[in-house]
C-alpha cells in the first residue's frame, strides 16, 4: 500500500475553540488547569469536555468508562464550534474505546487540528485510515514538558497558527543511523501502539512508502527488540520509504536501545535518523503525521513539502 496524504484542517486563529478530551489515563487536576491557562495565553477558548476529570470506577488507570471517552471525542469534534480537539495526557486506554467512536460522524464532520502523542498514537492511526484526515503527533494539555519546556510550548504554538514557520522539523541532535533521503507521507507514533494495532480492524496494513517516525517510552532494549522483530516478521516495514527516531525515555541506557534500533532498522536499506526531538521528551517538536515531505538522514532534517496546516 502507498501512502497518500490525509486531509489536513486548517489552522487556529485567535478566538478558536479548542475542546480538550481525555481519551486515555486519568488526569491530574492542577496540571490540567495549568495547560488551560497556557492555552488561553495564546488566546484560544478551551472547552474541557463532560468527563475529563474522571477515573473509571474499578480500573484507575483509565478516565472515565470507554463509552464517555469515545463520546466525549465524538461530540467535541462533531461540534461545529470547536476548530481543534487536544488530548489531556496519554497512559492507556485508547484501544478500549476507539472503535466505539462513530467514524463515519468524524469523516462527515471534516477536517479539524487533533493533538497527542503516546497512547493516542491509536487514534492517530484512526483518524487517518478510518477517516482520511492529517493530525498532529504533540505536546497535551496536562503533560510536563508542555508546562515546563518553552520550546516544546512554541513548537505547538508555531504549529498551529504560523504552520509555514516550522516546515524544517529536527534539533541539532537528529544524525543518521543510516544515509540517504526519502520522500514520503508521515505516519507513526508510539511504536509498541503500532505493533499493538497489527491485525485489529480497520488497522493499517503497512508503512509502505510512508516516512515512519517511532519512539516510546518505558520499553527495555530487549522488548523494543521484540517489537520492531514483530513489525518485520508481520511485513508491516516492507516498503517503508525512511524512518525518523525521536525519544526512548525510560528504555535502558542509549547505547543499548540505539544498538537494538540500528540492528532491527539499519538493515532496511532506507534512511534511518535518529534523535529528531519529539515523543516523551524535555523538548518534545510537534510533528505532523499524514504530511507529504523529505527525511534528509545526513542533514537530520524533516522537511515538509507542505505546512501541517491549511
Amino acid at each position: 500500500m502507498t501512502v497518500t496524504p490525509p486531509r489536513r484542517p486548517r489552522r487556529l486563529r485567535p478566538g478558536s475553540r479548542v475542546a480538550v478530551v481525555a481519551p486515555s489515563g486519568p488526569v491530574p487536576e492542577d496540571r490540567l488547569a495549568a495547560g488551560l491557562d497556557l492555552l488561553r495565553g495564546w488566546d484560544l477558548e478551551p472547552v474541557v469536555a463532560p468527563h475529563v476529570l474522571d477515573t473509571h470506577g474499578e480500573l484507575g488507570y483509565l478516565a472515565g468508562a470507554d463509552a464517555a471517552r469515545a463520546r466525549d471525542l465524538q461530540a467535541a469534534w462533531c461540534d461545529p464550534t470547536v476548530s481543534a480537539v487536544i488530548c489531556a495526557r496519554g497512559g492507556y486506554g485508547v484501544q478500549r474505546m476507539v472503535d466505539l467512536v462513530d467514524w463515519s460522524a468524524i469523516r462527515a464532520a471534516g477536517p479539524k487540528v487533533f493533538v497527542g502523542y503516546s497512547d493516542v498514537t491509536a487514534l492517530h492511526e484512526a483518524f487517518a485510515v478510518r477517516a482520511g484526515l492529517a493530525t498532529l503527533h504533540g505536546p497535551m494539555v496536562a503533560a510536563a514538558a508542555f508546562l515546563k519546556d518553552p520550546r516544546t510550548q512554541e513548537s505547538l504554538r508555531a504549529t498551529l497558527f504560523e504552520p509555514d514557520s516550522v516546515r524544517t522539523l529536527g534539533l541539532d541532535t537528529a544524525r543518521a543511523i543510516a544515509p540517504g533521503r526519502a520522500r514520503g507521507v508521515t505516519l507513526g507514533g508510539c511504536v509498541s501502539l503500532l505493533a499493538a494495532d497489527l491485525a485489529a480492524p480497520h488497522a493499517r496494513p503497512s508503512a509502505r512508502g510512508g516516512l515512519l517516525l517511532l519512539e516510546d517510552v518505558g520499553e527495555e532494549p530487549y522488548r523494543l527488540d521484540r517489537i520492531l522483530t514483530q513489525l518485520l516478521r508481520s511485513g508491516w516495514l516492507d516498503g517503508v520509504a525512511g524512518i525518523g527516531l525521536g525519544s526512548w525515555e525510560e528504555c535502558g541506557p542509549y547505547e543499548e536501545v540505539r544498538a537494538v534500533l540500528a540492528d532491527r532498522l539499519g538493515a532496511l536499506g532506507v534512511p534511518v535518523v535518529e534523535e529528531m526531538g519529539f515523543g516523551h521528551c524535555e523538548t518534545a517538536l510537534t510533528v505532523p503525521l499524514g504530511v507529504p515531505g523529505v527525511l534528509d538522514a545526513e542533514a537530520g532534517t524533516l522537511t515538509l513539502d507542505v505546512p501541517a496546516l491549511r
